[in-house]
């Protein structure tokens, strides 16, 4: 055997390995390098429990705003064709899976590396690493026929990992008992009877957990927080996070201070919307102060809106 090709073995063997692990702690602290808060131990960004109760609130217009502005165009997906729960809101922190279409070689590779170390059946992997608040955001190419990789059992094992349901470019099968979990809140790609490996018929394969992956036209990074709601999902980098929510919250505000003033007619509809006066600025300072107790934001957060303001 020669040098060359044991070369070449070793650098196949790196590569196929890379396809099936997920992420190492130190890639994922290299391409989150923005995020300093809280990390999960493998390294993936751990957004607070606060924001992401507070990110519930945000519409998507508000956070695609504080997204654009800070250059980040990319990140809303919608055309869903089916969802689950489409009156509730979904918010978590994204664990992500990324499969491709089937390949013999590559998947029993992977396959025989992971019953090595007991696991079984691929789609099952990522499930288990979830944790309570994520959302589990899986790159399944859009398959439909044959393409399922979540019914009713695995559906269970998520909900009951994260509390959450998903985001899945792909069809699901078993609609009528993932629906039956209450709060399986999640935005599917379409739904098919069909199973992704029935036997002597490959059809994907998983080759990266928690790595950057592509949902429609978005490019999703673990521990992104997931917002889905009236139709659509977007998909907030962690170090925007505490922003997004931010602004949310003092847009909520400034809306109702400006409606309760045109309803008084205390200023007209054009001095609202537009940019306003340092009178009417400091009439809505002025506002938060007496209202501070009685306002659907908790009372800390408003001092801290107040004490950091800078219009």
């Amino acid at each position: 055997m020669t040098k060359t090709y044991i070369i070449l073995l070793v650098l196949s063997f790196f590569v196929i390995e890379s396809f099936a692990q997920k992420i190492s702690k130190e890639e994922m602290l290299f391409l989150t390098q923005k995020w300093t808060g809280e990390r999960f131990e493998d390294g993936r960004p751990k957004v607070s429990d606060d924001i992401l109760r507070r990110m519930k609130e945000v519409t998507h217009d508000e956070a695609w705003a504080v997204m654009k502005n800070e250059g980040y165009r990319y990140q809303y997906a919608d055309g869903w064709g089916l969802t689950i729960n489409p009156d509730s809101v979904l918010v978590g922190r994204a664990l992500t899976a990324t499969f491709m279409p089937g390949r013999p070689d590559i998947h029993d590779a992977i396959d025989e590396r992971g019953k090595k170390e007991g696991k079984r059946g691929q789609n099952s992997w990522p499930v288990d690493l979830l944790q309570p608040g994520d959302v589990y955001v899986v790159d399944q190419f859009g398959i439909h026929n044959g393409g399922p990789t979540i019914g009713d059992n695995v559906g269970n094992a998520i909900y009951a990992k994260s509390g959450n349901g998903i985001v899945y470019d792909g069809a699901i099968r078993d609609i009528v008992g993932l629906k039956e979990i209450g709060s399986f809140t999640s935005y599917v790609s379409s739904y098919h009877p069909s199973h992704h490996n029935q036997p002597g018929d490959l059809n994907t394969m998983l080759i990266g957990i928690n790595k950057p992956t592509r949902i429609h036209q978005v490019t999703v990074m673990a521990g992104d927080v997931v917002l889905g709601r009236n139709g659509g999902v977007s998909f907030i980098p962690a170090h925007l996070a505490e922003k997004v929510v931010v602004t949310s919250e003092v847009v909520r505000l400034r809306d109702m201070f400006g409606h309760q003033r045109l309803r008084e007619g205390k200023y007209t509809a054009g001095q609202i919307d537009t940019r306003w006066s340092d009178e009417i600025e400091k009439d809505f300072s002025q506002w938060l102060n007496d209202h501070i107790d009685e306002l659907p934001i908790a009372k800390e957060q408003i001092q801290e809106i107040l004490k950091k303001r800078t219009w």
